[in-house]
């Protein structure tokens, strides 16, 4: 069986302690590999050899940085195929999902911050007959990125590549639940150029090896993605170390849809808002309010189209619902469901597992799921699910819509269906998200903020937001 190793000062090698945590194929149930159960050990090795690494990385010319960022994603494109077998199997996610999204944008992710960098300015204040302020911004030094498992090299390189680029040394640490596409980045780095102990990729539990990076001192920063009770944690330790923090929390996402929009984008695209990846994306519509006056069109509609689409096996070229990634959390997502119907919400499609036959006999499927019949304040419509289950309500009003939008603790996305887009542009504006899709939705333009408000999270990713978190600015004075 497959050991997954340890990225630490150039070399792959074994946890501190041997210890080692079943890696486990979803949609199999079965175990296909080990992962180190690193701990604090591992951690402080990693810190020593980024320690060593940091004046030489820091003091690359960013061309040269650029060019080697680049190098890594030819790397990962070389051996694209295997990349993306490993993303499926590791994840539970239909094939054709890790080929058309995941892979490929690890590799955009890259790309683009290899030449954002180029082009990162600062910037210079006149004080006429006094002097000039000019701000010089600088790589912080050590910098922890733990990422979650849902898109797992899609979100791990999302944090690498803006802090390789800025100039610092990362410690990075992948999901315990879907390690297995870092890994392999850690098997291409040494040909793509990448100095030993710039990059170090610790696996393990985030309860030791991810806390571990949070405590450490001479780890300056933190750019963390998973659920907001783990940031809240996280927020807690490292704010008293006075560490730099990055926090893209859990959602509730609202989907609003009003009468007079285009109705056959909108229920095809729906479909996808709420059911891609298994519903297991952030970003995810898992609220879908309807205007009154089109409820029982949209209802009728949306569970059609629902009963062609397939749940398989993830290498199914049909598929467009893969397994769950874990059993735990598949019995979590079940338990949500069974709360709804105690709730009042009746299951009006789906709501089961799924039993494949054999070999996918023992995998963890749930049929995408649709509840009606609950109120927006009911504790379904307010806790993040993570899964393929979605609530449908009606409403009358855009005010009444709004309201219920803004009912949760969340506040990462929000995506508007209507052809008025006077009242489209007055919903964005009032609506508490972080990101706002009108029309459209998981639409992705790396130059602009990613994050949300409220319970989802502190601070922004992506372009010019992922460069400065990880910079010190410094102002500098001169007189005339």
């Amino acid at each position: 069986m497959k050991k997954i190793s340890n990225y630490i000062a150039g070399k792959h090698c074994e946890p501190h302690n041997n210890e080692y945590i079943d890696n486990v194929d979803p949609a199999t149930g079965e175990v296909y590999s080990l992962i180190p159960n690193s701990s604090s050990e591992d951690i402080e090795k990693a810190v020593l050899a980024s320690q060593e690494a940091f004046p030489l990385w820091s003091s690359m010319g960013i061309e040269k940085r650029s060019a080697i960022l680049m190098n890594v994603a030819d790397k990962i494109e070389s051996r694209l195929e295997e990349f993306i077998t490993a993303e499926s199997k590791d994840n539970g996610k239909p094939l054709s999902l890790a080929r058309n999204v995941d892979i490929p944008r690890a590799i955009s992710n890259f790309r683009f911050f290899a030449t954002s960098i180029l082009h990162f300015s600062s910037e210079s204040h006149y004080m006429e007959g006094v002097g000039i302020n000019y701000t010089t911004r600088k790589p912080i030094g050590i910098v922890g990125c733990i990422s979650p498992w849902n898109l797992p090299l899609y979100l791990f390189s999302w944090k690498i590549a803006p802090a390789l680029a800025a100039g610092n040394c990362v410690i990075a640490k992948p999901s315990e639940v879907t390690p297995y596409t870092a890994y392999l980045l850690s098997t291409v780095l040494e040909e793509a150029g990448v100095p030993a102990g710039v990059l170090n990729i610790v696996h393990g539990l985030g309860t030791k090896s991810g806390d571990a990076i949070v405590k450490h001192p001479k780890i300056k920063a933190i750019s963390f993605t998973g659920g907001t009770q783990t940031g809240a944690y996280i927020a807690k330790t490292a704010a008293p170390m006075f560490k730099k923090l990055s926090l893209e929390l859990g959602g509730k996402n609202p989907n609003i849809i009003f009468a007079d929009c285009d109705f056959d984008e909108m229920l095809k695209t729906t479909v996808r808002s709420s059911f891609a990846n298994q519903g297991q994306i952030c970003l995810c519509g898992s609220r879908i309010l309807i205007e009154k006056s089109i409820y029982q069109k949209f209802k009728l509609a949306f569970i059609e189209k629902l009963k062609r689409h397939k749940v398989s096996f993830p290498t199914d070229p049909e598929s467009r619902m893969g397994a769950v990634v874990s059993k735990g959390h598949m019995q979590k997502v079940l338990s949500c469901i069974e709360l709804a119907k105690k709730e009042g919400g009746e299951v009006i499609f789906g709501g089961n597992q799924i039993k494949m036959s054999a070999p996918y006999d023992n995998g963890f499927y749930i049929e995408p799921t649709v509840i009606e019949g609950l109120p927006y304040n009911c504790k379904t419509n307010q806790e993040e699910i993570f899964g393929p289950v979605v609530t449908i309500m009606p409403f009358e009003t855009e005010e009444e819509a709004i309201q219920i939008a803004n009912s949760t603790e969340y506040g990462l996305a929000t995506t508007i269906w209507s052809n008025d887009l006077k009242r489209a542009h007055r919903v964005a504006d009032t609506v508490h998200a972080g990101i706002i899709w009108i029309n459209a939705w998981l639409i992705r333009d790396l130059r602009t903020p990613f994050g949300g408000v409220k319970s989802s999270g502190v601070g922004r990713e992506g372009g010019w937001e992922a460069l400065r978190f990880f910079t010190e600015p410094k102002n500098i004075f001169i007189k005339h």
